[in-house]
Order: C-alpha cells, then structure tokens, then sequence
C-alpha cells in the first residue's frame, strides 16, 4: 500500500516558498504521492471552508514536475464540469509527459453552488457532465485524432498529441455516493472517497461498491482513500471516530486497517475546515509573529514515516 500527502494549496499562507516545502518535504521523507485539491472561484461557499489565495492546480502541477524527481504528483480532486474538456485532456497529457509518467488523475463533480453559478455552469447537470467529459478526455488520451458528438461535447478531427506517458494515467474517482462507486466502474478507475470511518467503510462502503461492479459486470476499482490525519497526543474515541484522526499508534492501526482491506494507496490530509486552526497560525507564521502552523503539520508527517512507511511499502527514492 503506498502512502501519499494532500498539499495544501490555499488558506492564508500558501505562497511559492510554502508549496516548494510541502514538495520538498514529501519527497525526502519518501512519501509516494502528492496531490493538489481544485477550485476555480473562490465564491463565499467555497472560501467559508477553504480560503483563498487558491493555487489553481494544473499550473501548479506543472512546476512541481520541474522541482520534484520521483514522487508521484495529482489531484484531489479536480472538478471536472469547470474545464472544457479537450483543455483538460490536453493539460493533464503535457503534465504527465513533463513529469515522465507521474500524474494521478484524481476527477470529481464538485459541490460548490455559488462556484458552478460564477463559471456559468449548471449545477444540476454536474454528473451527466462529467460522465461525458470523462468519456471525451479518455479518448483524447488514446485517439490520435478525435471526433465527437455528444450533448455537452461536440468536436471533429482534433489533433490529440501529445499522449501520456502513461498508458493510461490513472484515474480516481472522487465522492461518496453510489454514483461515484458507479463512475469508478464505468471508467475503469479508483474509487476515493475522502473522510471515512473504519465500521463504515469496512462493512458498508466496499460491499456496496463490489455489488455495483457485479451489477455492472466489470471489474471491482482500487480502492485509494484519503483520509484525515489530525495527530493528537491522547487517544481519540474509537466511537464513530474518522479513520486518520488520533494518536500516531491509532493511525497506524488505521493504516494497517486499510492495509488488509486492499487498498493501494491511501493520501494524508493534514487540514480540516472543522479544525483548520493550524493553517490559519501558519499564516501568523509567514510574518514572523510566533512558530506553529505548517511546521507541526511538517512535523506530524516526519513522524509517520518513521514508523509507517517502511512497513506499508518501499519509499520513493
């Protein structure tokens, strides 16, 4: 099981230097991923919950392929219906080819209201959107040359080069719901589901996913979570508590759980709109006020690959 970093790419103290340590600290540490979350607009609903300044994740992609070598790099997740999607076919190709082979394609349909209504796209269409645009950016990646017509997307003879290095670039389904589990099926894809509880997941989520791929009759995804990680020095109740979030024994128990129920790769996240206190310190912390903020979350990470990386798997070298 390989263990990955969710990058923080907004909030009050994300800046060049900032996102530089995020790359350069996952990847000394040996973490195998590191994965930027999207969005477009920072509308109120968007920023109540994640503030800006938001680094859009495709050009920051781009140049974290030019200051990383070996780990894997991604998207957790894009939103899918705000990109034309012969443009985000084309971008995620160049990044792949640029970073010799190291994109994960993480793919969602978004949540924000106010945000679909700025970019003058409809919210209620979302997932029928992104069923098409997914068909469309998987073809682009495989067609030298592309013709479509369907009802979002209607194209003739598009020149698709350059291809991904990969063949293909993975691709991960965001959400929880069945109609993400269904997405994850049709595209032949991962399913990651974000902010899970052991029980649930365990008992409910994976039985309900190998049922609707038997429906389907196709293959079972991969299962490729991304979990809390919120360190804390007395233990969390186990009572319903979100995989990730407690003592490092708990996390790596948690891991471990993860572990034997097959799943290949799981990504860390550090910041939490419930609790985003630390990042909104680091922001004290970029004008030289007190320490804290990044540097703990830093820290909490150093201290999880001493005691889980090199059971879970080889480190990126």
């Amino acid at each position: 099981m390989k263990v990955g970093i969710n990058l923080v790419n907004f909030g009050p103290a994300a800046n060049p230097p900032v996102l530089r340590g995020w790359a350069e600290m996952a990847e000394r540490l040996g973490y195998h991923s590191l994965l930027t979350s999207d969005h477009v607009t920072v509308t109120p609903d968007v920023g109540a919950n994640y503030p800006g300044p938001f680094y859009e994740p495709l050009g920051l992609l781009g140049w974290l392929a030019g200051i990383t070598q070996h780990i894997r790099l991604g998207t957790t997740v894009v939103i899918v219906p705000y990109r034309n999607p012969l443009e985000l076919a084309r971008s995620l190709a160049n990044t792949d080819q640029l970073s010799d082979g190291r994109l994960i394609f993480g793919a969602g349909v978004g949540w924000a209201r106010q945000e679909f209504a700025a970019l003058g796209v409809p919210f209620n269409r979302r997932g029928a959107m992104t069923d098409e645009y997914l068909e469309v950016i998987v073809r682009h990646w495989h067609e030298p040359s592309l013709t479509f017509q369907g009802e979002f997307v209607s194209c003739v003879d598009v020149d698709t080069s350059p291809f991904p290095a990969q063949a293909p670039i993975p691709i991960w389904i965001g959400g929880g719901t069945e109609a993400a589990m269904r997405r994850a099926v049709r595209f032949d894809a991962s399913w990651h589901p974000i902010r899970i509880r052991g029980a649930g997941f365990a008992n409910k989520a994976i039985p309900r996913l190998r049922a609707v791929a038997e429906e389907m009759e196709r293959p079972v995804p991969a299962l490729c979570p991304r979990i809390l990680f919120q360190v804390t020095d007395v233990p969390t109740p186990e009572s319903d508590r979100f995989l990730g979030h407690g003592t490092l024994e708990q996390i790596h128990d948690d891991l471990g759980l993860l572990q034997d129920l097959g799943c290949e790769h799981v990504i860390l996240d550090s910041y939490s709109p419930f609790d985003d206190q630390p990042f909104r310190q680091a922001a004290m912390d970029a004008t030289g006020e007190k320490p804290g903020g990044y540097r703990r979350a830093w820290d909490d990470y150093e201290r999880l690959a001493d005691v889980v990386l090199d059971l879970a798997n080889e480190r990126v070298r």
